[in-house]
């Protein structure tokens, strides 16, 4: 009873992780096309999204949903690396986050987009929606990626239910003898069917 629950809680495992560290991404991705700040004053004044303020937040979301593909196509050495990757693309999200809403980030924005209405320096305050989603799709891509790196050799891959048994049945040598009599017995032109 043991052995045949240990597998499925493995798989369970396996998907809960899927799902958790595919949402970090989307998350990090929604939050990016958001809007992250508010302009106070000049209300035709072009505001900017996340992905505006750090242009890292959208790829390193892409890269972590092919990480959480990538992880369950490999399996071994292979998905430890993916997960490693993985967190990494969380911790840039996450950096990408803390950079965004810098002063100086900021304000250089909104004076380059907004110079054609004359507006040098502009009031502007945080939408805290936006950041707050995208950190929290960074933390979930962090552990997505560390739990893949300690917990991810335990998980199926894949591809495990067409690995080849390393055992081979018995009989199977026989199998493949008779197999060979008859593809040879075609090629000399005989009809293996008929009866002698």
């Amino acid at each position: 009873m043991e052995t045949a629950t240990r597998p499925a809680a493995r798989r369970g495992e396996l998907w809960g992780w899927v799902v958790a560290t595919a949402a970090g991404c989307l998350l990090v991705l929604i939050a990016a096309g958001q809007s992250w700040v508010r302009v106070l004053q000049g209300l035709d004044a072009t505001a900017p999204t996340g992905g505006e303020l750090s242009p890292v937040l959208t790829p390193v979301a892409l890269a972590g949903l092919a990480g959480v593909v990538a992880v369950l196509a490999t399996k071994g050495a292979g998905r430890r690396a993916v997960g490693v990757l993985l967190a990494l693309c969380g911790a840039g999200a996450g950096l990408g986050v803390w950079t965004a809403l810098g002063d100086d980030n900021v304000s250089g924005w909104l004076r380059e987009q907004n110079v054609l209405r004359g507006a040098a320096e502009l009031p502007w305050e945080v939408v805290p929606l936006g950041p707050v989603v995208a950190s929290a799709g960074a933390v979930l891509m962090v552990a997505g990626g560390a739990l893949a790196v300690v917990r991810g050799g335990r998980w199926a891959g894949m591809s495990a239910r067409y690995d080849r048994e390393s055992a081979p049945a018995a009989g199977a040598g026989a199998q493949v003898k008779d197999d060979r009599a008859l593809w040879d017995a075609l090629d000399r032109g005989d009809d293996p069917t008929e009866s002698r």
